[in-house]
């Protein structure tokens, strides 16, 4: 659905929120907002399981920094959250991910989205699917856990982004909507 144009790629070297290092320290900041934690990533959710706060959402693919998962971080990963399988391919935010974002967050338990492909973009989409309150967490490499809190604001930086992608962006912004 949509692409990200390669000269779009250097808008994401710049968290789109506080960076954290500590798990502890991002949960006690998100757990001031009202809504569910969006987890984008492997590490990110696990973190987050092992600091005993289950994500509403995790959307992960196996995989950190290109590479798989160890071992230990990927039991952590398995656990028991109703689960759905969508594919992404590398450099794209696909319908199925985007429809996998409004069905996890309207549900009742918490999701795992596994992503055949890769889950790097899913930020974006996840903070236009969320309802104002939320956080969404996702890694930024070499640095730590970045706290985007859901806002208006957020909401509209992020639309924004998506602007700037090739496809039919009405479209994937209506789906989430």
């Amino acid at each position: 659905m949509l692409r990200l144009p390669a000269d779009l790629r250097g808008a994401f070297k710049d968290p789109l929120g506080r960076v954290y290092t500590d798990p502890v320290d991002l949960l006690r900041d998100a757990d001031q907002t009202e809504g569910p934690i969006i987890a984008v990533g492997d590490v990110v959710t696990f973190h987050l399981r092992q600091a005993e706060r289950d994500p509403d959402v995790a959307v992960i693919d196996g995989k950190t920094k290109r590479e798989a998962v160890d071992e230990a971080v990927k039991e952590v990963l398995d656990g028991d959250a109703d689960r759905i399988e969508v594919e992404n391919p590398p450099a794209t935010i696909s319908e199925a991910l985007l429809d996998a974002l409004v069905s996890a967050l309207a549900a009742d338990d918490p999701t795992v989205i596994f992503v055949d492909g890769e889950e790097d973009l899913a930020t974006l989409p996840a903070i236009v699917a969320a309802p104002v309150g939320a956080s969404i967490v996702y890694g930024q490499p070499n640095e730590g856990m970045v706290h985007v809190p859901v806002d208006e604001e957020t909401k509209a930086e992020a639309r924004e982004l998506l602007s700037k992608f090739e496809g039919d962006v009405d479209a994937a912004l209506a789906r989430l909507d």
